[in-house]
């Protein structure tokens, strides 16, 4: 018996109950916010959390859970659009460059590495300058330097399918290249594949924060968490819960899918 069989139930579904109050929080933060959270009260600044405000004031008066429960909504948005847009890119040059081999391969993998070879943070920080400060321009600069990963782990995955019975036998049938790709290879290889996405949900809410924590992300008045942190960092001695508080929603939803990413991994390898 694994260890995976022997971890308590609630371990196991722990994770999954944690992502999905995330999920919900996203889908429904704009409409179970106690406050407006773009609404400016100057009257209620720099309150501490209270039993009217339980998260607290910022220094424009808006209610700071409000803008966390609003965050949750661009935090996952963000996150799942820059994770898909790299997945279907990694996915296709994967699968083009680890099926064909040779210079189709060859081209593919050194453009690859040209992108790996640069930090990926300070590329979508050039990128991200270079398009100007908003949310959109990030993602689209994250996404931009995230997919090279996914492409080397499709065309290994690759490597070690395209020769095995079932795809020679498909050959032998006359199935073209493309029927073979997405019937036969891509179905095979995308399990690890989704272990690796969910495990880079965290990653890459980090990722887009730290764009917003440095004014190269979402704008204000946007309740974005990167940029609330960054907003709460000058009041941090006297006013800590305007930067506390969605940092602490970062660290949570990144450990949230982690274990969800973890327990994908352990499902998959007692199904081997």
């Amino acid at each position: 018996m694994t260890s995976s069989r022997r971890q308590p139930l609630f371990l196991l579904v722990l994770p999954w109950a944690g992502a999905a109050i995330v999920l919900l929080a996203a889908v429904l933060g704009a409409f179970v916010t106690p406050y407006d959270p773009l609404a400016v009260n100057l009257d209620l600044k720099f309150q501490p959390p209270n039993a009217v405000h339980w998260m607290g004031t910022d220094y424009l008066g808006r209610d700071v859970l409000s803008r966390v429960i609003a965050g949750a909504h661009l935090a996952l948005r963000s996150a799942a659009l820059i994770l898909v847009s790299s997945a279907v890119l990694g996915i296709v040059i994967g699968l083009i460059s680890g099926y064909y081999g040779g210079v189709v391969d060859e081209i593919f993998m050194r453009v690859t590495d040209i992108f790996i070879a640069f930090p990926g943070l300070i590329l979508a920080m050039a990128i991200a300058a270079a398009l100007g400060p908003n949310l959109d321009n990030a993602m689209l600069a994250i996404a931009a330097v995230w997919w090279p990963p996914y492409a080397r782990l499709i065309r290994a995955q690759v490597l070690t399918t395209r020769e095995r019975d079932y795809i020679t036998a498909a050959r032998g049938l006359g199935a073209n290249d493309l029927r073979i790709l997405f019937l036969h290879i891509l179905p095979n290889v995308i399990p690890p594949f989704v272990v690796q996405i969910a495990s880079d949900v965290g990653p890459a809410l980090v990722t887009t924060s730290s764009l917003s924590f440095i004014g190269m992300g979402a704008q204000p008045p946007t309740p974005e968490w990167g940029s609330m942190v960054s907003d709460g960092r000058q009041y941090l001695l006297d006013s800590w819960w305007m930067s506390t508080f969605p940092g602490a929603a970062i660290f949570v939803t990144v450990l949230v899918f982690n274990a969800v990413s973890e327990s994908l991994r352990r499902a998959l390898e007692l199904k081997r």
